[in-house]
């Protein structure tokens, strides 16, 4: 037997873990009376404990003082989101005027697109990544329509040219170099959602901003996974949701990037009156006078009860730190990988690239070989097998699970019982 395959050696990981008290400040799903292997945080982060108190405290106030908790105390409901601008930035690399914590990732997507995609009768295309999460295609697709535009010319989409559907950046480069002179938008994920690639997005960028065209990311699965560097990337803007790697709950409120060079910017926007200068804001004036930064697309006043887990989040990425977080996050893809390259390779194929440098928490995995029941497919029949083990992770159509081991909450003796239950499962038990 491998070592790697033995208890002992995943304690003896878990034990020289440097955050591996981090895992008990989160509630962990049960499953037939002990702790469910939880591989979803790509999908739906685990709730922080500290959550609770944050979204009671907003409770008590608005019980207790109801309208006046807008301007008391150290947690007053006016300049609230104000509270998450700095340690956000921290994670995400960015100033802090040059984000905030607002709406949901599509609604951000599409007010993000309305100042900086402006097509012109030349330039009027927006590239995006053949297969790209639907809702992005969505929003691209009805921000062309909306225009007047036709998808079937102005869409243009990257097609995968790696063994296992992965996308080079040499087949960014190309795409970009070919279409260049007719290209407004680049819009490119931060990871990839089905195959877990990560992207080089300052180079994105960079090649964007070569060939004239503005660039937005899509970071749902790369904020609180990759140590980003949004300011430094040169981006745009970016987009990106807390629910998933930033643990704050579902349908949580959303953050939004808009580098300090448009600060200023006389760019069209969707505006609302949060996004006015709150020295003249409550002047109810009908002059709109944008504040400077990102604050400036706000639409509305933020929810309280929706961004306080975000501060239990953020607390936590505080004293985590994002390069700490990172190194773990290696070690743990890594030894998945391991385990299913000496162990399991006959029945499963790992989609994600094995550079560390092009893949964050999540590895892809599609099952190789006739090992399903009839009437399912092989991939299908793991995933509930793995499910009845209190193995979690998840599906994608057509063939993929998806496995996120996430440094907060995760161990090496969780990766282990996913490989023993993948074994079982291959031995008919």
């Amino acid at each position: 037997m491998s070592e790697f395959l033995t208890d002992d050696y995943a304690n003896a990981q878990d034990a020289s873990d440097p955050l591996r008290h981090f895992r008990s400040e989160f509630h962990l799903p049960q499953h037939e009376g002990r702790d469910q292997a939880y591989f979803v945080g790509n999908s739906l982060g685990l709730q922080p404990k500290g959550a609770r108190a944050h979204v009671e405290e907003v409770l008590d106030k608005w019980a207790n003082e109801a309208v006046e908790g807008h301007f008391t105390g150290s947690a007053q409901w006016m300049p609230y989101h104000e509270l998450v601008r700095e340690p956000l930035a921290k994670v995400v690399g960015a100033q802090p005027h040059e984000l905030v914590a607002m709406n949901s990732l599509t609604a951000n997507l599409h007010l993000m697109m309305v100042s900086f995609y402006q097509p012109t009768s030349e330039r009027s295309a927006i590239l995006i990544e053949a297969g790209s999460f639907p809702s992005d295609r969505y929003a691209v697709e009805s921000q062309l329509k909306f225009r007047g535009l036709s998808p079937e010319s102005t869409l243009i989409e990257v097609a995968p040219d790696e063994a296992d559907g992965t996308i080079s950046m040499q087949a960014i480069e190309r795409a970009i170099t070919e279409h260049g002179p007719r290209i407004a938008l680049v819009l490119w994920p931060g990871v990839q959602y089905r195959t877990g690639q990560a992207f080089d997005l300052k180079e994105v960028a960079r090649l964007a901003h070569a060939a004239g065209a503005m660039v937005g990311f899509d970071l749902a699965h790369a904020a609180g996974n990759l140590p980003l560097q949004l300011h430094d990337s040169g981006a745009d803007f970016a987009v990106w949701c807390h629910y998933k790697y930033m643990n704050s709950g579902p349908g949580a409120v959303a953050g939004c990037f808009v580098h300090e060079r448009h600060a200023n910017t006389t760019r069209p926007r969707f505006a609302g009156w949060w996004g006015n200068d709150a020295s003249v804001r409550f002047k109810m004036g009908p002059e709109f006078n944008p504040t400077p930064g990102a604050e400036g697309w706000q639409l509305s006043n933020p929810p309280i009860l929706g961004l306080a887990p975000l501060r239990a989040s953020l607390d936590q990425f505080g004293r985590a730190t994002m390069p700490a977080l990172r190194a773990k996050s290696e070690r743990l893809t890594g030894y998945l990988e391991t385990l299913i390259h000496e162990n399991l390779s006959d029945v499963l194929q790992i989609v994600t690239p094995s550079e560390p440098s092009r893949r964050g928490c999540q590895l892809s995995i599609r099952v190789v070989g006739g090992h399903g029941l009839s009437g399912r497919s092989p991939g299908r029949s793991l995933f509930e097998h793995l499910a009845t083990q209190g193995v979690l992770g998840d599906w994608r159509e057509p063939d993929v699970i998806r496995i996120s081991p996430t440094p907060l909450y995760n161990t090496h003796a969780d990766v282990l019982r996913l490989a023993r239950s993948v074994q079982d499962w291959r031995n008919g038990r």
